[in-house]
């Protein structure tokens, strides 16, 4: 599936950055948002881990998305996001134009991570086969990209995040993610 650890990541956008005001963008940025979170995503980690090891997924991958989605819970309104089309702490799109999905348990449940890690395996398998001859890494970073967007958006001749949110997703989760894994938390 890829190493997380050598992903290439070029780190958060200034517009993401902004969001805890920082005047700074970058791979820095992103560590300090995650930094930002640890104390909330700590609560989180028996239960990340036990779904990372039922998918094979880097336990510091489902921390960086749920980070990066819903600040370890702390951007949700009754466990919601993005406006009421998104659940839990990885935001599974429940709109029909989007992910379509239906939530499962409660926002910060096992059940909800486990679905949320079944869609982030799912669109790494989907980035795998549509480029084949993608590094590991490459693969792993187009599904990180299409989690958030689809998989009809990670294109041949564009970064990855070109469509994503904040043209930044996978390189922020990526940046949040290895510092998650340095931190052994």
């Amino acid at each position: 599936m890829g190493d997380i650890m050598r992903v290439t990541t070029t780190g958060a956008s200034q517009a993401t950055a902004n969001q805890d005001g920082l005047r700074y963008s970058g791979v820095a940025a992103s560590e300090k948002l995650a930094e930002t979170d640890l104390g909330r995503m700590r609560r989180y980690y028996p239960t990340i881990k036990r779904v990372a090891a039922s998918h094979g997924v880097d336990p510091y991958l489902i921390a960086g998305i749920i980070s990066r989605e819903s600040r370890a819970g702390n951007a949700l309104v009754n466990g919601w996001g993005d406006n009421g089309k998104a659940f839990g702490l990885m935001q599974v799109d429940v709109t029909p134009t989007g992910g379509n999905h239906k939530a499962r348990g409660a926002w910060d449940s096992e059940e909800h991570i486990d679905q949320g890690t079944e869609i982030l395996v799912y669109f790494i398998g989907q980035i795998q086969r549509k480029f084949p001859n993608w590094s590991r890494e490459q693969q792993l970073k187009g599904g990180i990209a299409a989690y958030n967007m689809g998989d009809g958006n990670v294109r041949e001749g564009y970064d990855v995040d070109h469509f994503t949110t904040g043209r930044d997703y996978s390189n922020d989760v990526v940046a949040r993610a290895q510092w998650y894994r340095r931190q052994g938390t």
